[in-house]
């Protein structure tokens, strides 16, 4: 029986593309889940997966910080070595971030291969610097590729899970009506900057007719200020997949597994990449976005400034000419948002892991 160790941690962009991978290999598969404490992966993990987490960190600050860093990674991947012996893992599959490295590191000493995922358009620092330790960096987005040297890559997308692939209701609780639905949304971590940008436009859009779903994550101490039966405010929601593909409009982060989910959903999209982004590396994958007309760009400012209530304004109120007919843009934003979709893309990394067994 295969056993695969999953190394995936810390925030949605990472957890969810792993667990769609997981749920796609055969029932056979011996899966173990590598994390770190008190974050994320401990509350979703153990349900589905046996967990096991180590301390891991980034490398940022001062030089103290960067030393116990070092040492904590040096420690990590001896219990992660330890771990692959004692329970005879045969492959690593990661999908970046600090906890890859310790499970690359501690691939490597065991002399079993390691697929590492890397969905953003700008790698991070892990892939940059440890993809070539790796039997395979799998990519999510075609323009990553030139930026990964002396490594071995292959354009699979980034998985969802599996209910945006497939047609869902739209939640009940969403406000009822026949206007436009807008859903705003800043990640698994909610976003108070993109908080502070839409919520002086809420009253505003609410009395022009939308329907607006605010899911402002749990460190938004403003949520709940504003009444109207048109508008719900969430700290997240599970029936994302229902949400987005109802949508008429979302305005979101541009993390890459959001991408994935708007482009599987279809979801004509403003997105506001979240400028403090390692590398500004969601200001890229906006772009790759962007390029396929199905979205549009406002960066980060100020809730005075209008640059978003004006783009939102356009959307909403515009009607192109095509073949003598006046059409929705939305509705054309919504066919080029797909072309970045990939929907197999668990099924292509089950693929290359089954392959390595």
């Amino acid at each position: 029986m295969p056993r695969i160790l999953i190394a995936a941690s810390g925030t949605g962009g990472h957890i969810f593309p792993a667990l769609a991978v997981a749920e796609a290999l055969p029932q056979c598969w011996n899966v173990r889940w590598l994390g770190v404490p008190d974050r994320l992966e401990t509350n979703i993990v153990p349900d589905k997966f046996r967990l096991v987490t180590v301390n891991a960190g980034g490398l940022q600050k001062s030089i103290f910080h960067k030393l116990f860093r070092i040492f904590q990674l040096i420690s990590a991947a001896l219990t992660v070595t330890s771990f692959i012996k004692r329970q005879k893992i045969n492959i690593v599959f990661t999908t970046g971030g600090y906890i890859a490295a310790p499970a690359i590191l501690g691939a490597r000493l065991c002399g079993i291969p390691v697929i590492l995922h890397e969905s953003n358009a700008i790698p991070g620092k892990v892939t940059r610097y440890m993809g070539r330790l790796c039997h395979l960096v799998a990519i999510g987005l075609p323009q990553t590729t030139a930026l990964i040297s002396n490594a071995r890559t292959i354009l699979t997308g980034t998985p969802v899970r599996k209910e945006f692939t497939l047609t869902q209701p739209i939640p009940n609780w969403v406000p009822k009506g026949s206007g436009p639905l807008l859903v705003v949304i800043g990640g698994s971590q909610g976003a108070l900057g993109l908080n502070q940008m839409i919520r002086p436009l809420l009253p505003s859009l609410l009395n022009a007719g939308c329907r607006i779903v605010h899911l402002t994550g749990d460190k938004d101490p403003d949520r709940g200020q504003i009444h109207h039966p048109s508008l719900i405010e969430k700290e997240f929601s599970n029936e994302m997949a229902g949400l987005l593909q109802h949508a008429d409009l979302a305005i979101s982060r541009a993390g890459a597994g959001s991408l994935s989910e708007l482009a599987i959903c279809g979801t004509p999209s403003i997105l506001i990449p979240f400028p403090q982004a390692s590398d500004r590396h969601q200001d890229a994958n906006a772009s790759c976005a962007a390029a396929t007309g199905g979205a549009v760009i406002v960066h980060q400012h100020p809730p005075t400034e209008n640059t978003l209530r004006e783009t939102i304004n356009r959307l909403l109120n515009a009607r192109l000419r095509k073949n003598n007919a006046s059409i929705n843009p939305l509705t054309e934003m919504s066919k080029k948002i797909q072309k970045l979709a990939v929907i197999d893309a668990e099924q292509r990394l089950a693929e290359l892991l089954i392959a390595l067994d």
